[in-house]
Parts: structure tokens; sequence; C-alpha cells
């Protein structure tokens, strides 16, 4: 048997950021599991490994974390305890799911059990979802549970929002501001365009509900804006960064004909940065959803995510409590007992 402490104290010690030691972090998770009687299936950036030929449960973890900022009083690639908490960059995302997995697993007589498991770790998490790409490309047919190791504080969540990104910009002409008629204003075609579309927005999606989720309409954000060179110039440029959290694929559509609509009105290049639905599984063990994005949103069907807490996920002094990590070990171990008994 492991200890979780232990097991977490080594991968807080890689430097994932941007998966800078990707390879170290797989090498020690490989090697324990290899230990346990795991055997490697796939293994490039993503590890994926499992204990039996049928396996019906499943977990999923990522091992990037993001960048560490300034302000930090622990050393950031140390396990640090403090009273009941643990420091370190990465320790509640995700981590300490990451060492909860190996810790249950560590624990658990597999040769009473008829079913096994099968692990999942990706990369690429933070920014791009790379990791989780390659495993869906690699898998045919997850475990009919998944369970994603994501900080909830120990409360078990069915569901998140989806999520649509675009980068959108338009051309001008370029001349002196005092004739502007000469040339074309690219700032004012981006104003009319976002204009139309939150009218759009606030008239038609913003209206139609889902309350499984917190904020229970899909909400739309212009995150980034730039263009022109001065200020007595017609701007010949201009873009701007969009994103719509979704509650279901019908607002998705609806959505994506909107823009296409104005795409030609405006005569705007448009970019789909990203696209991943939204999810809700029905299950008698909850009703939470979260607002965030997980891998979760791109197995959907059959996951839950339950990790440690408190969410202190991209803070300063990123931090969980001992006891939420030794509880999450147990909810694992029963997990793991019920669906491969």
């Amino acid at each position: 048997m492991l200890n979780v402490e232990y097991i977490l104290e080594n991968l807080v010690k890689c430097n994932t950021i941007k998966d800078k030691e990707n390879k170290k972090i797989l090498d020690y998770i490989e090697k324990e599991l290899i230990l346990m009687g795991f055997q490697t299936e796939k293994k490039d950036k993503v590890l994926i490994m499992s204990n039996k030929k049928f396996q019906t449960i499943g977990f999923l973890g990522h091992t990037d974390t993001v960048e560490a900022t300034s302000g930090w009083e622990y050393e950031k690639f140390k396990l640090t305890k403090v009273d009941n908490k643990l420091y370190g960059l990465g320790v509640c995302d995700m981590k300490a799911g990451i060492a909860a997995i190996i810790a249950a697993i560590s624990q658990i007589n597999f040769e009473n059990l008829n079913k096994g498991i099968k692990v999942y770790f990706s990369y690429d998490e933070e920014i791009g979802f790379s990791g989780i790409k390659d495993i869906m490309e690699y898998e045919k047919e997850f475990p009919k549970k998944m369970i994603i190791g994501e900080p909830t504080n120990n409360e078990i969540i069915v569901g998140s929002k989806g999520l649509m990104e675009y980068k959108i910009s338009f051309a001008g002409i370029k001349t002196h501001s005092s004739t502007p008629d000469r040339g074309k204003n690219a700032i004012m075609s981006a104003i009319s365009f976002i204009n139309e579309l939150n009218e759009f927005y606030i008239n038609e999606i913003r209206k139609i509900k889902d309350l499984n989720f917190e904020i229970p309409y899909t909400t739309m954000n212009i995150g980034k804006i730039n263009g022109g060179t001065e200020i007595n110039s017609v701007p010949d440029f201009c873009e701007f960064l969009l994103d719509f959290r979704t509650i279901n694929k019908e607002i998705e559509s609806k959505i994506e004909e909107k823009i296409e609509v104005l795409q030609k009105k405006y005569v705007a290049n448009i970019k789909k940065l990203n696209k991943i639905s939204a999810f809700f599984n029905k299950s008698n063990l909850s009703n939470k959803t979260c607002n965030f994005i997980t891998e979760a949103s791109f197995i959907q069907s059959n996951c839950i995510i339950l990790g440690a807490g408190p969410v202190t996920a991209h803070e300063i002094n990123e931090y969980i409590s001992i006891n939420s990590l030794y509880k999450l070990v147990e909810q694992y171990k029963d997990f793991i007992l019920e669906e491969c008994k």
C-alpha cells in the first residue's frame, strides 16, 4: 500500500508547467502502477494502463499545471505541510486527484474482484486539450463509469456547460481621420457586429434556461479586442475574442447560424477556436454541475467529476486539506469496489 501524501510529494516535484517534465511524471506513475500489476497500453505524451482484460471503471487525470504566479510563500515544486493544509503548484489542480487514484488502487486486492480498472493520464489540459484529444483518438470504448479527478472539494459533479470560442477579425481601408469616407473603419465594423450579436444574445439565447446549471443560461463574453494604430487614422484592422458557455446543442446551432449570417453581412474573418458541448448525466449520486470545462466534456455520457478541495486551482499558494485528500482515497476505493466486484 502506498501513502497518498508520499505519492503527491513525488508528483509535485515534477515541473509540469506546459508539460515541461511530462516524461518524468509519466515514468513515475507508470513505475508505481506496474508494481501493482498494471500493463501499459499506450505511452507517449499520454499514459494509458489497465490491470484486467475487462474494465468497468476508469480514472482520468491531467498531469500539466498552470504557470505559477508571483507572490508564493511556499516552494512551488515541493509539498509543504502546514497544519491541515498541503501546499504546492498543481496540488489541487489536479495532482491530488492523481495521487488519490494511485493510492486507492494500491489499497485494493484485485484478486478478490472480477473486473478491473483502466487509467488515463493526459497532458495540455490547461491550454489546448491536446492530451484528451489524443486519448479520444485511441480509445474505442471507455469503461462504463469514468471518474475525472478535478478538484470538487469531495462533491460529485455530474455535468458542466459547453464552450464555444471564436477569433473574429475585420479588414478595413486605412486613411487619414480627416477624410474617413475614403477609408473603411474596421473597428466600426467590429462594433456593429458585436452590437447585433449582443442583441441576438439578449433577445434569444439568454432567455433559454436549463435549471440543472447554477447559472441557468448560456453566457457570452467579449474577452479581448484590439485594432487601429493611432488616433488620427482610420483603422484597417480589428480583432476580438469571443466565448459562449453553452447549456445545450440547440443553443450551439443557433449561435453558429447567427455568426454565419453576421460574417457575410460584415465581411468578417471567423476562426473557431473551440467547440465543446455541455453535458448532464442523470444520476442518483448527485445533481451538481460546474460552469468550467474539464476533460469530462469530451467523454460526456458516463462521467462524474470528483476530486479534492478546497478548490484553490490557479491561485497563489494553491493547497488542499489533508482531510479532503484522505477522504478522496476512500471515495475512490468505494467506487472501485462497487464497480469491479
